[in-house]
């Protein structure tokens, strides 16, 4: 295993958070529970809001005061359009943006009111591929942050991340495509028990962390909605429980706490903290509709700490 190291001195770096990933365009229906096949109900709202992991997360950054930029594939289609719109007024640098001859990705879906629970179907046919990374073009990161959806792009793009000396950072939510090629080039791994767990063929959270960590990470995290977060570093494990709150709707709350996560991590804060401050991150995002709505500010972030909020047990 890798020895855990920290994020590059911001001297030596043009963005705090380059990061690459899908940006699906959102279109979210909150219902007052999930229908049953073949049934027609009325919604009870409607939230079209841009999405994709990374996009959301970087976002997130960039409330906090970071410095972030993307590298994302979008059609040239109004798809695209809003969405980019949408990530530049949150002051996103775009300028490494591939558009391509197709359609844009979109995502739709329920939030079931009551739980706040969300089922998403992605449609998408645009990709980036090795030939759209100009490496010399891209601003030096201290944190390089990935999803993995498109896999020669993301090698690609983490040896040269891990060759400039920035930390990569990898996000995986679901079990959709093999991204473990990719494993022996991250430094944090922070990843889903919905990818965890059967990736491993284990549902107990320590020996998951471990079957992870021989592929190479110095770091590695497992989220695991409200039983909260378990992370090694350095031979140690830490454990978070999750904040309570009153449950909007759960979509974003993974990328919301590798926006808390980061933020920690290039503010040189130990893994307690960083965990602490990325389920906080995430409980605050739950407490509204869409991926990013609830995304807070520093200061309501450190407020909201403050009270010292309730957590599952």
């Amino acid at each position: 295993m890798a020895k855990s190291k920290s994020a590059p001195n911001k001297k030596s770096a043009k963005v705090d958070c380059l990061g690459m990933g899908i940006m699906p365009l959102d279109l979210l229906f909150g219902v007052s529970r999930y229908p049953v096949a073949g049934e027609k109900i009325d919604g009870l709202s409607l939230t079209i809001q841009g999405g994709g992991p990374v996009p959301n997360t970087l976002i997130g950054l960039t409330r906090l005061g970071c410095k972030t930029s993307i590298i994302v594939a979008v059609g040239k289609d109004i798809l695209g359009e809003l969405s980019v719109s949408e990530i530049e007024r949150e002051n996103v640098d775009t300028t490494h943006l591939a558009f391509k001859r197709t359609s844009s990705a979109v995502a739709a879906g329920f939030v079931e009111q009551k739980s706040g629970r969300r089922t998403l179907v992605l449609n998408r046919k645009v990709f980036v591929t090795p030939a759209d990374l100009n490496l010399a073009k891209l601003p030096i990161p201290r944190i390089l942050h990935l999803d993995g959806r498109d896999l020669e792009a993301t090698i690609k793009l983490a040896k040269w991340g891990k060759k400039i000396g920035a930390l990569v950072s990898f996000d995986i939510g679901s079990i959709r495509n093999d991204v473990s090629p990719v494993f022996p080039f991250v430094d944090h791994l922070v990843v889903a028990d919905s990818y965890a767990y059967p990736f491993t063929k284990t549902a107990d959270t320590k020996k998951a962390i471990m079957y992870l960590a021989k592929y190479g990470p110095a770091v590695v995290v497992i989220t695991e909605g409200t039983k909260g977060q378990i992370g090694f570093e350095s031979g140690e494990f830490y454990r978070q429980k999750a904040y309570r709150v009153d449950t909007v709707d759960t979509t974003g709350a993974g990328d919301a706490f590798h926006t808390g996560y980061l933020y920690g991590l290039l503010n040189g804060m130990e893994m307690s903290q960083r965990l602490k401050f990325g389920s906080a991150v995430a409980a605050m995002n739950c407490t509204k509709m869409g991926a990013r709505a609830g995304m807070p500010k520093l200061n309501d972030v450190k407020k909201y700490l403050e009270r010292n909020p309730k957590t599952y047990d």
